[in-house]
């Protein structure tokens, strides 16, 4: 596509951006807890709209050319993906849950369930492409080192003449197999011949045999016109894929090579700006650096002349701190900036006495508050209760950005093919307001000597330092909290090599995100009438990855940005694909890969200073190469009730503290992110295992709908065409109750490659599958709703039974009001 079909999209998000920012505002209010259901409901809309504003500033940040254009749309593609982070936390604190019921809200909007996707900026990968190969030819070089050579004497030695002939002697097996069933073919057409009657095969006139071959002839293209006409059919209403997926594929090969050239003009374009930039700083600073110093200096002399004349004596100058000099040019006069220069210390000498004074109040209040609130839930029976938006923190940045769009880029009247170099007249505003600060910064150290000369030649008195206002010591600054280092005298590369030696720092497989094959859940309003909890599909649990673990590991200002979730824990029976989507973070966002699994440290580390030595080594590493995936498989053993016999030489347990110390020095901007993995929680303790995971994520079997998409996929990608001789929604309904493993074993263990030459002869059925499926053992009702049964006992399922209970009984009671007034 063209340059102008991505500046139109600008445009277009730009105007979708400007009517979020109006609907903003009235989700700020207060909401009456009543009012859940439409509150819900816009917050959804909001989301929605979010996503596919992110969609579009991701396309456009990855395919336009002009460097300031680009600029602009990093910020706001940060912007919008931290609002898209804290709108799914107001969904979450909302509906109580993890997953949402979107379809009406998608209906409404006129969106399909593609919408919902969420879209993974491209950028993650692309501009950490190098760091991530770097990384990568350390990590084998290490595992190379550790691997042992294979000697060539180690082989069995064998004859070249016996070599050939055991060759001989297998391929002569070969043929006999291949001239026997060749054999039995035709002795079988021969007592076929020999069975038929006479009757049968006598001998037809020439106009009745030319009328049979016509018959047959007319039938089988009429037969063919007929499949044809209802491929066509089905293809046009979207039912079966287009015939022609080899053109298809041409056309999207052709568009992806094309977005790769212009990636490569992105780095010519970016290389010429930053001469560019370069040029008109140093060209800025000859020609107009003297002129602007020497102004400077003439505006500051006449301000000491001013106070002098006002106050009798020379000013203090502002602190570097305060922002130096620039204080001066606020518009203001000399005596009213002398008079906040020295009201600063009193003004915060009088905040901290009202503060204190505030708290004592508040906590005063906070007291008869509760007295009173247990009072009124006593009468009442019910708290008011109310539902408001939380502060975001993204909103300033996409304010901010949109403003700068308005005020630089709308109104300009660009071609319908805009010139794709940088605008030289911005370029240069923006290097004079830096040129600007730097010899501001020459200027006040040069004026700070001259203000003392002047007053030991007029006043004769040493300079007053202007102190700047007292940090408040009861007040945090949100300093990082600073562990004990353990390893102070070790550098990065040798911690790298030794937990690469140990185990512990894996080489992930290449799995990307999207492979995780699951379909929306239609119903989810539906069973939600009915009183019905409807449980994730594999479309939701892929989108709550690429939302809590994805998005915030792929970029340091959306982790700052976005609430801060320091771990994750993925619950479902085995076959569920839980590995596959720690893999697939690792993938999308280039993170390393920490294995701290119960059965991975085994004979590692021992004791206990040894556990906290690893578990030490394991953070700081994770914290200086970010981002990085701390994977922990059955997470249960680390929090079990009562330690098994056969897991008490391991130890499951000793990392349990160490564990939960490491996660609270976690601040935003460390992209480190515990991820766990279970199929058995009920083993462990609840509240172990929710204080040191914050997200839990239920991952059930999947549903008709998943299913039906996983058998296409999964038959597809071993290079079978999906006709109709094989019955995919059969499928589907007979594999109720079997995890996507299962199907996968089920596929590559009837679609060998043997089978697939056989295509042509012998196409495939639905009914070979049955055989290898139930060799299989499913996933029964038992056992998952064992697993529901757990999930509704921690925080959210508390919170989430308790709500839907609260709306039964609302409803009870409007129900018992409307049959008293009839």
């Amino acid at each position: 596509m063209s340059e102008g079909t991505y500046q139109r999209l600008w445009e277009s998000s730009h105007a979708t951006l400007q009517e979020l920012l109006e609907r903003e505002q009235p989700l700020l209010e207060p909401v009456p807890e009543r009012d859940r259901q439409s509150f819900q409901y816009r917050v959804a809309s909001l989301y929605l709209r979010y996503l596919g504003l992110l969609r579009g500033f991701d396309t456009a940040y990855d395919q336009m050319l002009q460097p300031q254009k680009r600029r602009l749309l990093r910020r706001l593609l940060d912007c919008v993906a931290g609002r898209v982070l804290e709108l799914k936390d107001e969904l979450v604190r909302v509906d109580l849950c993890e997953t949402h019921c979107l379809d009406r809200v998608l209906q409404d909007l006129k969106l399909t369930p593609a919408d919902l996707e969420v879209s993974i900026p491209k950028y993650f990968l692309l501009e950490q492409s190098s760091a991530v190969r770097e990384r990568g030819l350390m990590l084998a070089e290490i595992i190379s080192r550790m691997e042992p050579v294979s000697s060539m004497d180690d082989l069995p030695k064998m004859h070249r003449t016996e070599a050939i002939l055991l060759v001989q002697k297998a391929e002569r097996a070969r043929q006999g197999r291949l001239r026997a069933t060749f054999m039995k073919e035709i002795r079988r057409e021969e007592e076929r011949d020999l069975t038929t009657p006479e009757e049968e095969r006598r001998k037809l006139t020439q106009d009745q045999a030319a009328l049979t071959i016509q018959k047959v002839w007319k039938g089988f293209l009429q037969r063919k016109r007929t499949q044809h006409d209802r491929q066509s059919e089905m293809e046009f209403i979207g039912m079966l894929p287009p015939a022609n997926q080899a053109e298809h594929l041409v056309i999207m090969t052709q568009a992806s090579v094309g977005d790769d050239i212009r990636r490569l003009h992105q780095i010519e374009k970016e290389g010429e700006f930053q001469a560019a930039m370069e040029k008109a700083h140093n060209s800025l600073r000859e020609t107009e650096g003297p002129d602007m110093k020497e102004k400077m200096k003439e505006q500051i002399r006449q301000w000491f002349i001013e106070c002098y004349a006002l106050t009798g004596h020379f000013p203090d100058y502002p602190d570097e701190s305060l922002g130096g000099s620039y204080l001066l040019f606020a518009d203001k006069t000399p005596e009213q900036v002398r008079m906040e220069l020295d009201m600063q210390v009193q003004e915060s000498k009088k905040k901290e006495q009202e503060k204190n004074k505030d708290r004592e109040k508040n906590q005063k209040e906070k007291r008869k508050q509760k007295k009173k609130g247990k009072t009124e839930k006593a009468k009442r029976g019910e708290a008011d209760t109310t539902l408001q938006m939380l502060p975001s923190k993204s909103m300033p940045g996409i304010t901010a950005g949109h403003e700068e769009y308005l005020s630089m880029w709308k109104n300009r009247q660009e071609r319908a093919h805009p010139n794709q170099d940088f605008d030289s007249e911005t370029l240069l505003e923006e290097k004079r307001k830096k040129v600007e600060q730097e010899i501001r910064v020459q200027v006040d150290e040069l004026m700070r000597q001259e203000l003392r000369k002047l007053r030991l030649a007029v006043d004769r008195e040493e300079e007053r330092s202007l102190k700047p206002p007292k940090k408040k010591p009861g007040k945090k600054t949100g300093k990082k909290k600073k562990g004990k280092d353990l390893t102070p005298d070790r550098s990065v590369d040798s911690l790298f090599e030794e937990l690469v030696f140990f185990g512990i720092l894996k080489k992930s497989e290449s799995v990307a995100l999207k492979d995780y094959i699951g379909d929306y859940l239609y119903l989810g309003s539906t069973l939600t009438l009915a009183n019905k909890l409807p449980m994730p599909s594999l479309f939701d649990i892929r989108q709550n990855v690429a939302l809590y673990a994805v998005l915030r590991l792929g970029s340091p200002d959306i982790h700052a940005m976005a609430p801060l979730i320091r771990s994750l824990l993925l619950v479902g029976p085995s076959g569920m694909g839980k590995k596959m989507l720690v893999k697939a973070v690792c993938t999308e966002t280039g993170a390393n890969l920490f294995d701290l699994s119960p059965g991975n440290l085994i004979g590692k580390y021992p004791g206990k200073t040894g556990a906290q030595l690893m578990v030490h080594m394991v953070f700081k590493v994770a914290r200086l190469l970010q981002p990085s995936v701390i994977w922990i498989g059955n997470a249960e053993k680390n929090f079990y009730r009562k330690v098994p016999k056969e897991d008490r030489e391991i130890d499951p347990k000793r990392i349990k503290k160490d564990l939960a110390k490491a996660l609270r020095l976690l601040v935003p901007g460390d992209r480190v992110m515990l991820i766990g993995t279970t199929a058995r929680p009920q083993l462990a303790d609840l509240r172990g295992l929710c204080r040191i995971y914050e997200r839990i994520l239920l991952m059930p079997r999947p549903d008709y709908a998943s299913r039906y998409v996983l058998w296409k996929h999964m038959i597809e990608a071993r290079g079978f065409e999906v006709t109709q001789s094989v019955d995919i929604s059969a499928l589907a309904k007979v594999s109720d109750g079997y995890t996507p493993g299962h199907i996968l074993q089920a596929v590559q263990s009837v679609l060998s490659e043997r089978r697939l030459l056989q295509v042509v002869k012998r196409p495939l059925v639905a009914s070979e599958f049955l055989g290898y499926l139930a060799k299989l053992d499913p996933v029964y009702r038992e056992e998952e709703e064992s697993m529901k049964d757990w999930y509704f006992k921690t925080p959210l399922g508390k919170k989430n039974m308790q709500l839907s209970k609260d709306q039964l009984e609302a409803e009870e009671i409007k129900v018992a009001k409307e049959k008293k007034r009839k």
